[in-house]
C-alpha cells in the first residue's frame, strides 16, 4: 500500500512538534488518530522511524533519512500549491520574526518600511532575543540565527557570513594606547559576553602561529580566551560600551561597519586577527498557511542584507 501525503504530514509534524500530543493539537486531530497514522506509516515502510520513550520521541537512523525525503515531498507539494495561490492573492496576515537585538537593529529594522510598502497586508511582529528561541514555544515564524545551526528539523536559508573584528573607540585608544600584542591586550579593559562562554574567545593568534588573514572557522587553537572586565548579554550593549570608550570589544562587521567607516570605532590588532566569520541563517518551520508570508520576507531580506 502506498504512503499518503497525510501520513507524511503527520510524521513530519510529530517530529517538529516533539510529541504525538503536540502534533495532534497542531493538526487538529485526536492523539489516537495521529498515533495510528504514525504506526501505519511504519508498517507500510516495514521499519521503525522513531523510538518512543515516556518523555519524547527520537528519530532512528532510518527515520532521519526518511524525514529528509518526506520534507522534500511536502515542500514540493506546498510550493506547487503556493505558486497557484500566489497567482490569486497577495500574502497577508501576521508574521512573527525574531533576531538578536544587534541584527534586528542594524539589518532588519532599517528595511521594514520598504517591506511594509511592498506587502501592506502582512502584519509584522518583531521580537529580539539574545539567546536561541524555540520557534514553536515562542510562536515565532522566522528566526535569524548567528553562528552554526544546531536544530536539523528546521528549514534554513543562508543570508551570508559576517567577520569578527577587535575594536575600540579613538578616545579609548588615545587615553590607554593601542595594544599591538596579546600581552598588551590583556592589560586593557576588555568587554565580553555574559554567556555563552564561547563568545569570549576572540579570533586572535599568537604571533607566528598562523598566516595572517587565514580562515579559522573550525580551528579553536586560533582563538584567544579573554577575561572581560565588563560583560553584557547583548551584542548591541557591547557595541554601545565600546562607543562610549569603556574598553575593547570583539564584534561582527554587520553591526560595526558604519562605526568603522565613520571612525567611531577603530579596528586593532589586524596583524594578529584570524579570518573568523559567523554564518547567518533565517530558520523556520514549513507551513502551508504561512508559506507566502515567509517566502516574501525571506526573499526580501536576503536581497537587502549585505554581510
Amino acid at each position: 500500500m502506498k504512503t499518503s501525503t497525510d501520513e507524511l504530514l503527520v510524521f513530519v509534524t510529530v517530529i517538529d512538534s516533539g510529541s504525538i500530543t503536540a502534533a495532534a493539537e497542531k493538526l487538529g486531530q485526536t492523539v489516537s488518530g495521529v498515533s495510528r497514522a504514525l504506526t501505519r506509516l511504519e508498517q507500510k515502510l516495514d521499519t521503525a522511524l522513531v523510538r518512543r520513550t515516556t518523555r519524547r520521541l527520537h528519530l532512528t537512523e532510518e527515520g532521519d533519512a526518511f524525514l529528509r525525503r518526506a520534507r522534500a515531498i511536502l515542500d514540493a507539494l506546498e510550493e506547487a500549491e503556493e505558486s497557484v495561490a500566489r497567482g490569486r492573492e497577495r500574502p497577508s496576515g501576521r508574521l512573527r520574526v525574531d533576531a538578536a537585538s544587534p541584527f534586528m537593529l542594524h539589518c532588519v529594522a532599517p528595511h521594514m518600511s520598504a517591506f511594509s510598502a511592498l506587502y501592506p497586508e502582512i502584519r509584522l511582529e518583531l521580537t529580539s532575543n539574545e539567546r536561541i528561541v524555540d520557534l514553536l514555544e515562542q510562536k515565532v515564524d522566522i528566526a535569524i540565527r548567528i553562528g552554526a545551526l544546531q536544530d536539523s528539523t528546521l528549514h534554513a536559508r543562508a543570508l551570508g557570513e559576517s567577520r569578527l573584528r577587535v575594536l575600540a573607540s579613538p578616545a579609548y585608544l588615545a587615553e590607554h594606547g593601542e595594544p599591538t600584542t596579546l600581552d598588551a591586550l590583556r592589560g586593557h579593559r576588555l568587554i565580553g559576553f555574559t554567556a555563552p562562554e564561547h563568545l569570549n574567545r576572540w579570533p586572535l593568534r599568537a604571533a607566528g602561529n598562523r598566516r595572517r588573514g587565514s580562515r579559522a572557522q573550525d580551528d579553536d587553537t586560533a582563538l584567544l580566551k579573554i577575561e572581560p572586565s565588563i560583560t553584557a548579554s547583548s551584542g548591541e550593549t557591547l557595541r554601545q560600551l565600546a562607543l562610549s570608550s569603556s574598553g575593547v570589544a570583539c564584534l561582527a562587521d554587520f553591526m560595526t561597519a558604519a562605526d568603522v567607516r565613520e571612525q567611531r570605532l577603530v579596528p586593532i590588532l589586524g596583524n594578529l586577527l584570524v579570518d573568523r566569520r559567523q554564518p547567518v541563517h533565517a530558520v523556520y518551520y514549513q507551513s502551508v498557511s504561512l508559506a507566502g508570508r515567509v517566502q516574501s520576507f525571506l526573499d526580501f531580506i536576503a536581497a537587502r542584507v549585505r554581510l
